[in-house]
């Protein structure tokens, strides 16, 4: 990994994980630090890629899993100079959802992992991924309505939450129980950035 002033920072995990949240009180807490802090939530819905992979999430549109995955990695694209951007100047980039997701949930849908990793090669790469690990069965709770194509079907859930399980194996990874209290999750982040990343 090239270095570089800045950090990144992943959120991980099904929906309704408490990423938003997570990320949120991470932001809080670093700006509280000095540290100067950007975030990005993918898909970012603002762009026309974006607001075609909303099309196919409600089932507007029928896409392969593959073409699919290729547009939600487009649109973490269409932000790679902004991300570099801000590294370069020594910002923390926070993020919910990143390229994790579209291997853990391509590879869920049958697609080729190492091809996934591939296709988003020139992508910054996360400096810590943050995995908040909760039962599929407890993302169907959170959310009752309303649901997307990928939050109604509970094996696909199964099988992304088996695949961020192995992508978690990984050094750059840590596993929060996202089942725990929110303030037991927040205590759980920071010790991890703090650890891995020797943010105060």
């Amino acid at each position: 990994m090239t270095a570089r002033a800045g950090r990144l920072i992943a959120f991980e995990g099904l929906d309704q994980s408490g990423k938003e949240t997570q990320w949120r009180r991470l932001r809080q807490h670093l700006e509280r630090g000095g540290h100067r802090v950007e975030a990005l939530a993918f898909p970012d819905y603002e762009t026309p890629i974006a607001r075609e992979i909303a099309r196919a999430l409600g089932g507007e549109r029928d896409y392969p899993p593959d073409v699919l995955q290729l547009l939600f990695i487009a649109n973490r694209y269409e932000f790679r100079p902004r991300i570099e951007a801000w590294l370069d100047e020594g910002l923390i980039v926070l993020c919910d959802r990143y390229l994790a997701s579209s291997v853990a949930y391509g590879e869920a849908g049958g697609l080729d992992p190492d091809w996934l990793f591939t296709v988003q090669r020139h992508l910054p790469q996360p400096d810590l991924t943050i995995l908040l690990d909760i039962d599929p069965a407890s993302a169907l709770r959170r959310k009752r309505v309303d649901r997307d194509r990928f939050e109604r079907d509970l094996g696909l859930l199964e099988r992304v939450r088996a695949s961020y399980a192995r992508l978690a194996a990984d050094p750059c990874w840590v596993r929060v129980d996202g089942e725990a209290s929110i303030d037991t999750v927040e205590a759980a982040v920071l010790n991890a950035v703090r650890a891995r990343l020797a943010l105060p």
